[in-house]
Formats: structure tokens, sequence, C-alpha cells
């Protein structure tokens, strides 16, 4: 058992190590899981875009998947500001100009705002999660505030390279447990 600060600290230097094959034939598992999810009824998703540089989860795959087999699905993404560790949400269409932070983070430069309480789905990142679906990103806290502003019933989707760690020994009561987590490996449901 583990706290956030030695899970972060853990996972991040595991997935910067890791060779590229390894992490490309994690990716690839792992978008193929995704496909093992019922996304019936999903009409807006919000997606995160990987930050290259830390060897994130790359969504790019699954995004391509999901626009084939649910054309008419919106998409969502967010816009970091680190400063006051909100986020802001924009329609991804096909008029959308990304540009990287520079945290090295892909971005919406302007666009349609979107509402989080509007959102069905919700794609999180992470570093590493336990048993119980709590969840350790780079601690600033952005998404456990994001999804307290998603409507009840809003579907969370983790995505890990990696499996659970037995628990989280410092998840408290502002920690948002996830429902789901999709890995390599698996899929691991929650609630």
């Amino acid at each position: 058992m583990f706290t956030k600060t030695d899970i972060r600290k853990q996972f991040l230097e595991r997935r910067l190590n890791m060779p590229e094959t390894e992490a490309a034939a994690l990716n690839q598992q792992l978008a193929f899981n995704c496909r093992q999810l019922n996304l019936a009824g999903i009409r807006r998703t919000h997606i995160f875009l990987p930050i290259a540089e830390k060897k994130e989860v790359n969504t790019w795959p699954i995004i391509e998947w999901m626009r084939q087999a649910y054309p008419a699905m919106e998409w969502v993404l967010g816009r970091a500001n680190l400063g006051t560790s909100a986020m802001e949400h924009f329609l991804w269409d096909a008029h959308t100009t990304l540009v990287k932070s520079r945290y090295g983070i892909p971005e919406p430069h302007g666009g349609v705002p979107v509402n989080p309480d509007t959102l069905d789905l919700v794609f999180v990142p992470m570093l590493a999660f336990d048993r119980t679906g709590h969840r350790v990103g780079y601690g600033k806290g952005m998404y456990d505030r994001f999804l307290k502003q998603c409507r009840p019933g809003v579907r969370t989707v983790g995505l890990s390279l990696f499996e659970p760690v037995e628990a989280i020994t410092d998840a408290g009561s502002h920690d948002i447990p996830l429902q789901t987590v999709v890995t390599p490996v698996t899929i691991h449901q929650f609630t």
C-alpha cells in the first residue's frame, strides 16, 4: 500500500522508462479492449489527448475507432488552467484548432464552450489506480473538480497502461472513484 506521492513517482518513472515497443504494444491492446465497452446511448464524450513526452495512454486509436463506430457522437476536449487547477471544455469538431500548452498538452484553441453537466461519458487520464477505482494523476486535482461538475450518472472510464495497486492509502472524500478502468489486460468495473 502506498500514498499518492509514492505511486505518482513510481508509476511516472515506470512509464517514462518503458521502451517504445512495449508502450506501443500496451496501447494497442488497451485500444482493443476499449472496443469491448458498451457505448450505446452515449451522445457526448469528453476525452483527453495524450502528452507524448510523458508517454500517456495514446487515445488517438480509440478516438479513430469510436468516430467510425459512433459517427453521430459529439466530442469534447478540456483546456487546463494550471494556475487555478480549473478546466474549460470545448466542442471538438472539424473546425477546432489544437495547440500544445506549455506543458505539452494538446488543447483546443477556443471554440464552442461545453458545460460539463451535458456530458455522457468522460475518459480520464491517470498514472495509476487501485482496486476500488481511485486514481492517481499528476496531483493538481483537476479531474476530481471537473467530475464533480458533471451530472449524476455520467460514465467515467479511466485508461491505464498498468494494472491496479492494492490500495491508495491517502485517498480522501474529495477523490472521485471511477466506474470503469480499461487496461491492456482487462476492463475493471467498480460501480
